[in-house]
């Protein structure tokens, strides 16, 4: 299909096809003409007459027979007539231009065409319904409503039927207005999450079950496993959708001192990609890695340069079935190590969490999924929207500036700067839907779709 949007597209349409006129939301069917006569292709074409279509343009769609050369000629005809090539985003961003959807609904187009999970498109789809630019204007309108309040109080200080700076009206609206904006970003929080997933990096010695993991995360054997350390020499990434939530993972080289000349490449690969992750996951190995006396947080210290905080680090006891095994000393885990696995309170009290699993048997990877969506916070409602970063953070300057505005409601009484607070507020949430936007978030924005949409 060929889509073309603009003032020129009807009559392009009729000089393309040699008809005279078409209906509009009716296909007709025509044969598409070279400008000598010579017939291109046959096919439907659609009229979609403005305001009334996803540009608010008039759009012509043309359907043909597909294959490359018959296409590549009907769209130098079309180019021939006077057209040029969309950019990306730009059907959007004419859309957006015209008022037929605002910004958030824009991006959701986007966010439906990428979604890496059923859920995903599904809050996608709700986005670009409307519900989450609902939800903001209803904020913004409380906003607008607020500064009226305040304004009038400053421009009428004598009226004693607006003194609404010390009657408690303006603190009441305003921190209703707060719980809201306060449940709007922790919904925001978990559309995020569905977006853009979270990238997780498995870390730790040679042959500690990385590898192994990431097959059974994967359901599938993406990773070469052999018993020989250093067989993972470069990083490895698989995305996989677990509970609902988008896991971006990457295996690495095992963290080692090496005179391999390769291995060190994909050591030091391994450090970057540590450096970059949202989330680490340490495997370790029951039986071997850790030394008398020592605890999983001294060797993350070890393996990391310092200790990762609490909140990006998830420690994984793998072969932690061979703690029940009722085997010869040579074959079992020393004493050592099943203190360490099964008395954790000092750990826990720093904030750590350990899950003990079996790469092998695949005992307790089910507790993993769970202990990390958890560690992520992601526990998405059914009614959950898209995000992106731009809109948390929007959020986030909404939500500083209405504490500004109540600090200097309660404690200083100060109402110009109350008003002031509340304009900036307005503008940090109007950014999300596309009421107050620069042209170089618009660019780089409708920039990331692809070509016609």
């Amino acid at each position: 299909m060929i889509r073309l949007s603009g003032p020129k597209a009807y009559a392009m349409a009729c000089q393309l096809t040699g008809k005279s006129a078409f209906t509009p939301r009716l296909a007709s069917f025509c044969r598409f003409y070279q400008a000598d006569g010579t017939v291109i292709d046959e096919g439907l074409v659609l009229y979609f007459k403005g305001p009334h279509s996803f540009t608010g343009e008039d759009v012509i769609e043309l359907q043909g027979h597909g294959g490359i050369i018959l296409q590549n000629q009907l769209l130098a005809r079309v180019f021939e007539l006077g057209a040029k090539q969309a950019s990306a985003g730009e059907f959007s961003y004419r859309a957006f231009d015209n008022d037929k959807l605002d910004l958030v609904q824009a991006e959701a187009i986007a966010d439906a065409i990428d979604a890496t999970s059923a859920a995903a498109a599904s809050s996608a789809i709700r986005s670009l319904s409307g519900e989450f630019s609902q939800k903001i204007n209803q904020l913004l309108e409380q906003l607008i409503h607020l500064r009226l309040h305040v304004e009038a109080a400053i421009d009428f200080p004598d009226e004693e039927d607006v003194d609404f700076l010390s009657d408690g009206v303006i603190q009441n609206k305003l921190e209703q207005t707060q719980a809201q904006i306060q449940q709007v970003l922790a919904t925001a929080k978990q559309g995020q999450l569905l977006r853009d997933g979270i990238h997780v990096v498995l870390a730790g010695r040679p042959n500690a079950g990385k590898s192994s993991l990431l097959n059974r995360l994967a359901g599938q054997e993406r990773a070469i496993v052999t018993e020989v350390a250093g067989t993972t020499r470069d990083t490895l990434q698989e995305t996989v959708v677990l509970n609902g939530l988008t896991l971006h993972l990457t295996d690495t080289a095992g963290l080692r001192d090496t005179e391999d000349t390769v291995e060190r490449i994909g050591i030091a690969r391994a450090r970057t990609a540590i450096k970059q992750a949202d989330m680490l996951l340490m495997v370790y190995d029951v039986t071997r890695d850790i030394e008398d006396n020592g605890t999983p947080l001294q060797l993350a210290e070890q393996l990391f340069g310092e200790l990762p905080a609490a909140k990006r680090l998830l420690i994984i006891a793998n072969k932690s079935d061979l703690l029940n095994k009722n085997e010869s000393p040579s074959n079992t885990v020393d004493s050592n190590a099943a203190a360490i696995i099964n008395n954790l309170g000092t750990m826990q009290q720093q904030g750590y969490e350990q899950v003990n699993v079996s790469c092998e048997t695949g005992a307790g990877i089910e507790n993993l999924i769970e202990a990390l969506c958890a560690k992520v916070g992601f526990h998405p409602p059914e009614n959950s929207l898209i995000a992106r970063t731009r809109h948390l953070d929007a959020l986030r300057r909404t939500a500083d500036y209405l504490v500004e505005a109540h600090e200097q409601l309660v404690v200083f009484q100060a109402g110009e700067l109350v008003a002031e607070s509340l304009r900036q507020a307005q503008h940090s949430l109007g950014e999300i839907t596309g009421e107050f936007s620069a042209d170089d978030l618009l660019g780089k924005i409708f920039g990331s779709f692809c070509i016609g949409k």
